[in-house]
């Protein structure tokens, strides 16, 4: 333990953001480090637990507590408060593939973990996280580790997210040849067009692409498996193939006037902002625009908070975020104790951003779309919106939203965005593996492993698990190409 009494010496000290009105002004990242010194103390706060809650990553009455890698945080903490940043380097990337992904998108769920938030804030695990990985790219620690012996196995990865990845990464170092397939023009899947720049800027998925193929991962992008590219090929050249594509088919809502002009899926409309951001800085306007419309978001998650941060900053007339559950409260409830998932109300950077705009919370709870209303050129003017109770039905059991007869009312809006979470996999490319699919649509295997009914066939990433957070797509990643290492090599020291 670096400082026995850090976690009372010491409050917790976030990394700074810049303010709203200057942050909309751009799409760049905004939160500004803490120096090394502020670093090391937040590190001391780490209170270097006998039980360390915050790396269990185990669930809790169906929510994953602490961090699904088993990160080793209190030794790297220990590393951080007593200056040793290359050791704190070493001990993250034993179990993370990418911390700087996951220090800057991932919801932290180590902190709501941590020992210290029993009574007081939790250790500022992310942000720490963030300073060893950062400080390991600057300081030239991050060279490339280029194997020492190739054992002449060739594998395929059809998807470059995080789990395809992490997946690539593991098996390079093993000693595999890997390549790794992309279907858009730039690799990262969800990383690259799903998250916006702000909380991830794209430099930063450049930077790990270039180092791992100084490493030797081969990328192949505008190569869509099941399309333009031939499965049974892919099949055919390599000794085995990891399908890694995610869960991209989102899903839609069923209103009257759902064909109106000025409705599109969230990551269409997240997608298409950061391709003309990283094309032509917007000046090709091939985005769909928020720009002095009324816009409604569809979605009370993460994805829905990126479209409002997003159309904020197209400079759109007005935003407001539906949500069909009751909001939640402000601080635990009793029967949600620590260390369980923390269900309580989080405003973030995009709900920040249009509470200072406009001067009001966007999220309006309990409420959804019965009808969309266009002109007769078909586009969109406005919708019927419709309040929700819960109620419990009878035969399962389960809490279900119902309509409040009679509560309906029209409200103008020129833009609707979906982000109401994904389905699963697409068809074409399970059809082209043939690989069976589960009543989700995601790819089908048997518990605890990824490979699929197709012989050399491995599955990993929301295309398995159905869609979930980066921090588990990398996990996935990492157990596929342990699994595979296995299959190929008859053992594995993955």
């Amino acid at each position: 333990m670096g400082k026995p009494t850090g976690f009372m010496d010491f409050e917790r000290e976030e990394n700074l953001s810049s303010s709203v009105s200057e942050r909309i002004k751009n799409y760049k990242e905004f939160h500004t480090p803490l120096d090394a010194e502020q670093r090391r103390s937040q590190a001391a706060r780490c209170m270097n637990c006998g039980v360390p809650f915050c790396q269990n990553g185990k669930p809790i009455k169906g929510m994953v507590s602490g961090c699904p890698l088993n990160n080793l945080i209190p030794e790297w903490n220990e590393l951080i408060y007593r200056n040793k940043s290359d050791e704190a380097l070493k001990r993250l990337l034993m179990t993370n593939n990418f911390p700087e992904f996951t220090s800057r998108v991932c919801p932290a769920l180590c902190e709501k973990a941590c020992t210290c938030g029993i009574d007081s804030k939790p250790v500022t695990v992310r942000d720490n996280e963030y300073h060893v990985i950062e400080n390991g790219f600057n300081s030239g620690l991050m060279n490339p580790q280029i194997p020492a012996y190739r054992s002449g196995k060739k594998i395929a990865v059809i998807g470059s997210g995080p789990s395809g990845l992490a997946a690539a990464d593991t098996l390079n170092k093993r000693g595999h040849s890997v390549t790794v397939y992309e279907r858009s023009d730039r690799i990262g899947g969800l990383l690259m067009y799903g998250i916006p720049n702000m909380k991830l800027e794209k430099w930063v998925i450049d930077r790990r692409r270039k180092l791992m193929e100084a490493e030797g991962v081969t990328f192949v992008t505008n190569a869509d498996v099941g399309k333009n590219v031939s499965a049974e090929e892919i099949k055919r050249e390599y000794d085995a193939v990891i399908l890694a594509c995610g869960a991209s088919k989102p899903r839609d809502i069923n209103a009257n006037g759902r064909d109106s002009k000025g409705i599109y899926f969230a990551v269409d409309f997240l997608k298409a902002t950061t391709k003309s951001l990283l094309d032509s800085n917007l000046a090709d306007n091939n985005y769909i625009s928020a720009k002095d419309k009324n816009v409604i978001v569809i979605g009370g998650g993460d994805t829905g908070n990126d479209c409002i941060g997003t159309a904020v900053r197209h400079g759109c007339k007005s935003v407001v975020q539906l949500e069909m559950m009751p909001k939640l409260p402000d601080t635990r409830a009793e029967n949600n104790p620590w260390p369980q998932w923390p269900r309580v109300c989080k405003t973030d950077y995009g709900q920040e951003e249009a509470i200072e705009v406009f001067g009001h919370d966007p999220r309006v709870y309990q409420t959804t779309v019965k009808e969309f209303i266009s002109d007769d050129k078909g586009n969109l003017k406005g919708a019927v919106l419709v309040k929700l109770k819960p109620e419990k039905d009878e035969k399962t059991g389960r809490l279900m939203m119902k309509e409040v007869e009679g509560s309906e009312y029209t409200v103008d809006v020129e833009l609707v965005l979906i982000a109401a979470g994904f389905l699963g996999s697409e068809s074409y490319v399970t059809k082209a593996f043939g690989v069976e699919v589960n009543a989700r649509t995601n790819v089908a295997t048997a518990e605890g492993s990824h490979a699929t009914n197709v012989k050399n066939v491995f599955t990993a990433g929301d295309m398995h698990r159905g869609q979930s957070l980066v921090v588990w797509a990398i996990r996935e990643g990492r157990d596929v190409a342990k699994e595979v290492d296995l299959s190929l090599i008859g053992y594995t020291n993955l």
